[in-house]
């Protein structure tokens, strides 16, 4: 409902009223001087007399008059007809009538459009419910069935009954969802020769009867022989089976593996339908209350009692009085509860509806308490390193290159995840669905407060490692200590990935598994289908090849012993160079392969284009990368910028127009999109900008400096700070882009495959 546009109306309409009573202010204040024009005295008089009658309700019929229609395909549509059209200003209420049926056939249609999917996803899942409760008697009672044993078909809780339905065809009526009918059962039919609802034990439970499943005519594992199970392409062995087998679908094995699978499915199945169903109730309860709103916020202005008569009919459409996503709610609940979760309500209501997470005051304490020591933490090392003079010394130059790098990896994911704070924080600020776009668990979701608690907590151990350091090495009684506080680093660098892998439940572990997961699928790509969180990410480890370089230089440091002899050669190192190329290569090569993952699947000619733009970063980074181990050759120099420029200019491209969505000439905001979140223009064009520059300070990595090699280990890791402060902005903008499109296209959730194929539904779609 556009609320915001029948509100400016009626703006529009006060103004003209306050004008108007201005004016008869004025008129009044002349006639106390003088014999005011008859003409104004009788608008005077009428104007007393429509205020008096405003305030009788029996007056109501007389300012509106909403007709019901009937258009195409049985549908209604309301047109209503405003009886003071003659008064002045009527014609801005004709305005605000028209707007307001317009809004109210709009949302009505929409939403019966979307109860009759929802109405027709729950035929579907009853069949696959039946299909599973049939797997699970194959594989856990095989032999409780047999082709003799007829039952009637009767669902204990399926979606698509209705309390009001007829009885069947041997004058069973279907179960009802009330607890009296639970606990007093159906008396059998005169016609079936057993008619008490048949129990199986839960895959989860050896003693407790908690399934209550489809009774039937015939037999009920007749139903396997019409199903197959749907192959996703979710793992890396069914997209290998994929690749080499025509059909996507395979018979069923009846065994517990796949029963577990096909359970998990279903369950993640029923989950999203039921968020479904959710959100349309919320929908329909949202767009009542701003009816109600608006239509008070008319009466407050105009003093005309036409609240009452447009609520009625509000009230009598299909979006005030349709009760069928009540009721699917309901019947999901209690097929969830009763299938899913052992017939415990609470196990399963906190399936169906997970707890927001609250804020926690100590997170806000500690992350206050973080920052300050970080900041106290570099100050004494700026104060000890120029107390010492270590820049001055030819000594103290080559610890500060052999120690920086190895520090420095912290620097960069302690920033990156800074800038990730500061994009959840901005994304709550303009309400970017971000929880939704990366598919958290509700609840689970890390706020701004969380990442930042986490950076400035690895800031401080990154820092106080280095203090560590420096105090150590200057301190002449700790000299026989040295080859141990080299160890420092390394520590750190364990104590950060076994807090990253812990299997415990500190720490935030549901987030870092969920880290975890989306790394594993970018490695293994194109392995696994694509999502939005996994070329996400994959995209920002673009951003740290410097941070990726600096785990092979641990390998080199620690594992060749430069450590021992203070001694930074891992450049004469064969294997450290190969590495040198290939760790610069990897995450542009796993983008490369999820957009050829994409193109396979999508057929979309986008995602190829895509793909040759990573594929030119990819010859651009291993030609500057050569050039940079080959110093002073001209002719690779030459080639290091050519390709450079080519990949920056198409990265530049797609971030802006591509990613952002930006520089759109038709558009009514001027080279940018029709749908801004953020009010002030300028912000796009200064982040369009921002972009371009700090793309182009890429390439200067090229360009040889004549300086010392601290200062060029300087130049490089500033650079590297901004390519990770440009990926946080580029991040901003990418996620608004996908939530505009995904508000733009009605995505309010996510789409989870069915596990069951049926062979009358694989007919139809070859006809």
């Amino acid at each position: 409902m556009d609320y915001n546009g029948l509100k400016r109306i009626l703006r529009e309409l006060r103004e003209y009223k306050q004008r108007k009573h201005s004016r008869d202010l004025l008129d009044h204040k002349i006639a106390a001087a003088g014999a005011p024009p008859p003409n104004r005295i009788i608008s005077g008089i009428e104007l007393q007399i429509s205020s008096l009658q405003n305030t009788n309700g029996d007056i109501e019929d007389q300012v509106i008059d909403v007709n019901t229609l009937h258009g195409d395909g049985c549908r209604q549509f309301y047109k209503t007809k405003f009886l003071r059209q003659s008064e002045e200003g009527g014609e801005i209420e004709v305005a605000f009538f028209r707007k307001l049926d317009e809004e109210l056939n709009k949302v009505n249609a929409f939403y019966k459009d979307k109860v009759e999917e929802v109405k027709q996803e729950a035929n579907h899942l009853d069949k696959q419910m039946e299909a599973l409760v049939a797997l699970r008697i194959k594989v856990k009672n095989p032999k409780q069935y047999g082709s003799n044993s007829k039952r009637h078909r009767n669902s204990a809780v399926p979606l698509t009954s209705n309390k009001s339905s007829a009885a069947d065809a041997s004058g069973n009526e279907p179960m009802d969802l009330t607890s009296e009918n639970e606990q007093h059962p159906r008396e059998p039919s005169p016609g079936a020769s057993e008619v008490n609802p048949t129990h199986i034990k839960n895959p989860g439970s050896d003693d407790r009867e908690v399934l209550n499943i489809y009774d039937y005519k015939e037999d009920p594992l007749e139903v396997l022989e019409h199903v197959k199970i749907k192959n996703t392409l979710e793992s890396p062995i069914s997209t290998i089976k994929g690749v080499f087998k025509d059909s996507r679908e395979e018979e069923l094995s009846f065994g517990k593996e796949e029963l577990k699978r096909v359970e998990e499915r279903l369950r993640a199945v029923f989950i999203q339908f039921y968020h479904k169903l959710q959100l349309l109730k919320h929908y329909s309860f949202m767009n009542l209350s701003a009816f109600s709103k608006i239509m008070k916020k008319y009466e407050k202005i105009t003093s005309r009692g036409a609240a009452r008569s447009y609520m009625l009919i509000v009230d009598n459409s299909y979006l005030g009085s349709s009760d069928e996503v009540t009721n699917l709610l309901e019947r999901a609940e209690a097929t969830f509860i009763q299938n899913f979760s052992n017939s415990n309500r609470r196990e399963g209501m906190k399936s169906l509806r997970p707890k927001a997470k609250r804020e926690k005051h100590a997170v806000t304490f500690f992350s206050g308490f973080f920052c300050g020591c970080s900041i106290a933490l570099m100050v004494a090392i700026i104060l000890r390193i120029e107390a010492r003079k270590l820049m001055d010394k030819e000594e103290g130059a080559q610890y500060m290159e052999n120690i920086f790098p190895l520090y420095s990896l912290f620097g960069y994911i302690t920033l990156h995840m800074l800038m990730y704070a500061a994009d959840i924080y901005f994304w709550r600020r303009y309400r970017v669905n971000y929880a939704f776009i990366f598919g958290f668990k509700k609840g689970t979701e890390l706020g701004y407060r969380e990442v930042f608690l986490l950076s400035s907590g690895l800031a401080v151990l990154a820092l106080g490692g280095l203090l560590a350091n420096l105090h150590l090495d200057m301190d002449s009684s700790a000299e026989k200590y040295k080859t141990l506080t080299e160890l420092v680093p390394l520590g750190l660098l364990i104590l950060v990935l076994a807090i990253t892998f812990c299997p415990f439940n500190i720490i935030y572990r549901s987030s870092r598994f969920f880290f975890i997961w989306c790394l594993f699928r970018c490695i293994c790509a194109p392995l696994y289908p694509e999502t939005f969180p996994d070329f996400f990410l994959a995209d920002q480890l673009t951003s740290q090849v410097q941070a990726l370089r600096s785990f092979v230089l641990y390998i080199c440091y620690y594992g060749l012993g430069e450590y021992s002899r203070r001694q930074s050669k891992c450049h004469s190192h064969g294997v450290y160079n190969t590495l040198y190329f290939l760790i610069a290569v990897i995450p542009f090569w796993m983008r490369f392969l999820q957009c050829i993952r994409r193109f396979c699947e999508e057929k979309d000619v986008k995602h190829m284009c895509n793909g040759l733009k990573y594929f030119s970063t990819i010859v651009a980074v291993i030609i500057r990368t050569a050039y940079e181990l080959k110093k002073g050759k001209t002719s690779w120099m030459l080639l290091a910028l050519i390709c450079s420029a080519v990949a920056t200019t198409m990265n530049m491209y797609w971030d802006i127009v591509v990613d952002w969505g930006l520089l759109r000439t038709k558009s009514k905001n001027k080279y940018l999109r029709d749908r801004l979140l953020v009010s002030h223009k300028i912000i796009y064009f200064a982040a369009m900008i921002l972009n371009v520059v700090l793309r182009l300070a890429w390439m200067q990595l090229v360009l040889e400096f004549k300086l010392s090699t601290v200062h060029k280990m300087t130049i490089s890791t500033i650079i590297a700070f901004l390519e990770v402060i440009r990926r946080g902005i580029w991040s901003f903008f990418r996620l608004e882009n996908e939530h505009l499109n995904n508000v733009g296209e009605y995505r309010a959730f996510k789409s989870v495959p069915l596990p069951f194929s049926y062979y009358d539904e694989d007919a139809e779609k070859d006809d």
